[in-house]
């Protein structure tokens, strides 16, 4: 088939998922094309990248706020609209596999498929509403119509597929999907990509131990509560011996780097923004623990986290917050604090650090969980088996 893979938030081949997906559907026998936004490091607006057609169109601004929201929202609907013509004509596309957020590109294959006949994947990346509520913490007339975006989304699709069973149960029971259209295709690390080189203890900045984190850089990341546990750290406990090295950007870096600057623990913290993905594995080979700080919440608890499957894959010891899917996805490779709570996060840390047994048992645990159940190589049956059912 030939396939048009929609995604607004992130670019490819940055999206590590929507970039497996494409280059596993082109090596499958189908011809893929792409349409994604220009962000820094991904400027040129066409290019063909491992056989795939990527057309990248700008986005005026990240959304903040409802009014931003609708600007990029509207902009994106506009360029998907016109280069989705512009695919047609050049390439062709007999399917439309959109990836949220946000959920509005319903209207694109909605109108392909009503006009023309196409048939349209949904791939649930994040549960809208949820997240709305996490970023905003209200239910109003915005929450309201993220509802009716997811309702109408599944409504569309002919198949969707989701990153854990949370997301298909929410598939089924509130976007009332037949079951058997409904395929669980988790977001496995690529083991050719995520793979440990030498450490460079420059990370450390001539300290004993460091932390990793890799993510981005929001208001739901908890990243808060990971800069307060090492005041906690440092500043009460009196432990100077750890560096926490952050990989990732984001609408809330400038006001995380304040953060960290008003709790006086510059010293031991270092925000590099994004980075390329051989100094990613530089520093997470580096890393003596990863930490996951994200928020515990609705959204959250039931979404699966691609860091977790990083650090995993690099046979790291992990420290989370307590929650659904962090607990199916890492089982004994993490240990969990209590919910929220950046001294038993940091309690947790310090565990780990302390024990270097326990810290390589823990690695070791999530090494091979990732070899025998979670690597992408499981995760492509699954996806092929998807678009047999549109065929």
């Amino acid at each position: 088939m030939k396939i048009l893979i929609i995604v607004e938030n992130l670019p490819v081949p940055f999206d590590r998922r929507v970039w497996q997906e494409a280059t596993t559907l082109q090596r499958n026998g189908h011809s893929v094309s792409i349409l994604c936004p220009v962000m820094k490091g991904y400027n040129k607006r066409y290019e063909v990248l491992d056989g795939i057609h990527i057309y990248r169109h700008p986005l005026p601004m990240e959304g903040s706020g409802a009014a931003g929201y609708l600007v990029e929202y509207a902009s994106a609907l506009f360029f998907q609209f016109s280069l989705s013509l512009k695919v047609l004509v050049e390439r062709g596309f007999d399917v439309i596999h959109a990836c949220n957020p946000p959920d509005n590109i319903f209207l694109v294959g909605g109108f392909f498929k009503l006009v023309l006949g196409k048939k349209f994947l949904f791939d649930h990346h994040d549960i809208n509403p949820e997240l709305y509520i996490a970023k905003f913490g209200r239910k109003d007339l915005f929450y309201r119509c993220m509802l009716l975006w997811e309702k109408l989304t599944f409504k569309t699709a002919d198949v969707s597929i989701a990153t854990n069973h949370s997301y298909r149960r929410i598939a089924i029971e509130r976007g009332k999907m037949k079951p058997e259209n409904v395929h669980v295709v988790r977001s496995g690390p690529d083991l050719d990509r995520a793979r440990r080189v030498a450490p460079n203890d420059q990370w450390k900045n001539n300290k004993t131990f460091m932390v990793g984190y890799v993510g981005v850089m929001g208001a739901q990341e908890g990243l808060d509560y990971l800069l307060n546990g090492i005041k906690y750290l440092v500043h009460e406990l009196k432990r100077v011996d750890t560096h926490f090295v952050l990989v990732g950007g984001g609408t809330e870096l400038e006001s995380l780097k304040m953060m960290m600057n008003d709790l006086d623990i510059e010293d031991f913290v270092t925000f590099t923004g994004r980075v390329s993905d051989a100094v990613l594995m530089e520093i997470l080979s580096t890393a003596d623990v990863c930490v996951n700080p994200d928020v515990v919440n609705e959204m959250n608890d039931k979404s699966t986290m691609n860091k977790i499957m990083e650090y995993m894959a690099l046979g790291k010891p992990i420290v989370q917050f307590e929650m659904t899917e962090g607990r199916f996805s890492a089982q004994k490779a993490s240990l969990y604090a209590a919910p929220n709570d950046h001294r038993s996060l940091m309690d947790n840390i310090i565990k780990v650090l302390d024990d270097s047994d326990l810290a390589q048992r823990m690695g070791d645990f999530g090494r091979r969980r990732v070899i025998s159940e979670l690597q992408w190589t499981h995760e492509i049956p699954k996806l092929l088996n998807a678009y047999d059912q549109l065929s």
